[in-house]
């Protein structure tokens, strides 16, 4: 590693101390408890269902190699055990530069709190965090490259960006007949510009889906006032935070899903329609393609 890659390294963080939130899951419907607990360095993000502890239930990293396929969320799962709709949490923990932090709850899935990660934000802030002594390891974006569903018109993309940061554009189109608008939105991640910008977007869904959900056991116990559910004329039972909500959480889930890289990560990543399945065909992409800066052990082959 050259001096010039070890000196834009930052050095990883942790929590000061514990920090806990309760609430509701979204699919199961089941009363969660949530703690963050802090962790040294090189631990990453891991999960651990404290429902399903025993022989032969290890906790679960939060890095692409145990990530499952799910329908419109994030899961990862290790000897049978699952942990659902991750992406809040990790776009909260990655949002904050909180590097090592072990994810302690009592069921399925975190809360679903407002659809945002505002409620694990506070909860972290409050906490606060500090530097250890370890480098965070970085992935650096040297070429362009993108994940396509040619039959969805989606794609997402990465592609170099000078000097090293975090850029991330999304840009949403439903078609004429949705009722919610074309919109694009575009930021540069840093723990102030998430706090501020983009951790309060909230989960949205058409109200013709929330039936559907509902008659498939999932969400009984969520009404519109949890989340952003639009109907023919716009929200209901609701109002937007901003104009453009839709598209920054579809970019706090970006940030969530490219959390599984397990690492820092500079680029520009454009997505276009893109959902959790894409982003993370193109994290997969990334980790074959690209060497990491600052840990042997997440070195790929360039």
């Amino acid at each position: 590693m050259s001096s010039e890659a070890a000196t834009s390294l930052r050095r990883q963080r942790t929590l000061r101390q514990a920090a806990e939130v309760t609430g509701v899951g979204f699919l199961t419907g089941a009363t969660v408890k949530l703690r963050f607990l802090p962790a040294p360095a090189g631990h990453g993000i891991v999960f651990q269902r404290t429902d399903q502890l025993g022989i032969g239930k290890s906790p679960i990293p939060a890095t692409i190699e145990f990530a499952v396929p799910r329908e419109r969320r994030t899961a990862v799962e290790r000897e049978g055990v699952a942990v659902e709709m991750t992406e809040h949490v990790l776009a909260a923990l990655a949002g904050l530069r909180i590097d090592n932090c072990l994810v302690q709850l009592n069921a399925p899935e975190p809360p679903g709190c407002d659809g945002s990660s505002r409620a694990f934000v506070d909860a972290l802030l409050e906490a606060g965090s500090v530097e250890l002594d370890e480098p965070r390891p970085m992935l650096v974006v040297s070429r362009g490259l993108r994940a396509v569903d040619e039959k969805r018109g989606s794609q997402v993309s990465a592609r170099p960006i000078t000097p090293p940061a975090l850029v991330i554009s999304y840009r949403l189109d439903y078609g004429p007949d949705s009722p919610i608008p074309p919109q694009k939105f575009t930021i540069e991640i840093t723990p102030e510009s998430f706090v501020a910008e983009l951790a309060f977007a909230r989960t949205f869904v058409l109200e013709s889906e929330v039936k559907a959900l509902k008659a498939q056991g999932y969400g009984r116990k969520t009404t519109a006032r949890d989340l952003l559910v639009f109907g023919p004329q716009g929200p209901i039972d609701n109002t937007l935070r901003a104009a453009n909500e839709c598209a920054r959480h579809k970019v706090l889930d970006c940030l969530g899903d490219f959390a599984l890289l397990g690492c820092d990560l500079s680029g520009h990543l454009e997505a276009r329609r893109s959902g959790h399945r894409l982003n993370r065909e193109l994290v997969r992409g990334l980790r074959a393609s690209h060497a990491v800066t600052g840990d042997s052990a997440l070195t790929r082959a360039a």
